[in-house]
């Protein structure tokens, strides 16, 4: 989980840079349509996986999980900061939590529902360092933000409930292949040479891949074999975790942490501790 939050937590400052050169529709195609090509050698190992009974399954997490965040995400860090992007990620957990019930039956825990409550008050006390009003003046870009989380609260749930057969390696790979064909249109309409043209581009072009590789691939294989293995509140309580990571890069970029944000991250790992409290964890080999 901490390996998976280093990870996303990078991911925003990736798509920043990614902005410079490229607009929010290349950032999130390209991302896309290259995880599909990297995958492509595990696409083809386990095409046969795919079936008629898990097909809406396999694409439900595509889009979910995958495909729309990637554009909303883009489309919020056009007008919001990368840090604010990684803060308001945290709110995966409290849809997953609501997604699970409403949806596909799942009864939480009262540990788990206190779980994931904490956890959400140590977050926003990550977020804003203790001045709430922050919270309000945020610009409208943000919610594209939420609904995003939205989507990973009905990916979570969908691999933990929908796809108990399948590892992490073939859910992300049959799921890209759901996705990143339909990424690679939508990159061939976008107007590539005005990126070509900009000073930046190779340096976004790395970012974007790199965003890809590891903000992506990599770390859904991870994610997803976290549901598989525990559960999907304790999964994706991975967001709560990644303000703490935002904190640490602000650290070494000369920024300053307050009392405030260091309780936060003291009550974000209790509430992750709540939730996964007395769960069994049971592999399936």
């Amino acid at each position: 989980m901490l390996s998976l939050a280093l990870i996303w937590g990078s991911s925003f400052i990736f798509m920043k840079k990614g902005l410079v050169a490229f607009s929010f529709t290349q950032v999130a195609a390209i991302r896309v349509f290259f995880g599909f090509v990297l995958l492509l050698p595990l696409i083809f190992r386990h095409f046969n996986k795919i079936h008629r009974s898990n097909l809406k399954n396999i694409s439900i997490v595509g889009y979910a999980g995958i495909f729309f965040p990637a554009f909303l995400f883009a489309l919020a860090q056009t007008h919001i900061s990368s840090a604010l992007a990684g803060m308001l990620n945290s709110s995966a957990t409290l849809f997953a939590l609501i997604v699970g019930i409403l949806f596909y039956k799942n009864k939480p825990t009262l540990n788990q529902v206190a779980g994931v409550i904490i956890g959400f008050i140590g977050a926003l006390a990550l977020i804003t360092g203790g001045d709430f009003n922050t919270i309000f003046g945020t610009n409208s870009y943000a919610l594209y933000v939420i609904i995003a989380t939205i989507g990973y609260g009905i990916n979570v749930n969908e691999v933990k409930f929908k796809l108990p057969n399948m590892n992490g390696i073939q859910i992300t790979s049959l799921s890209f292949l759901t996705v990143g064909p339909v990424a690679g249109v939508i990159l061939l309409f976008t107007d590539l040479g005005a990126a070509w043209e900009s000073p930046y581009f190779w340096q976004s072009l790395v970012a974007v891949l790199a965003l890809s590789a590891f903000g992506s691939v990599l770390s859904l294989f991870v994610f997803n074999n976290l549901i598989r293995y525990t559960n999907a509140l304790f999964a994706s309580s991975v967001t709560y975790i990644i303000p703490f990571f935002a904190i640490l890069w602000g650290i070494s970029d000369g920024e300053t942490v307050n009392l405030v944000q260091i309780l936060g991250i003291v009550i974000v790992l209790l509430g992750v501790f709540m939730v996964n409290r007395r769960q069994r964890v049971k592999r399936v080999e």
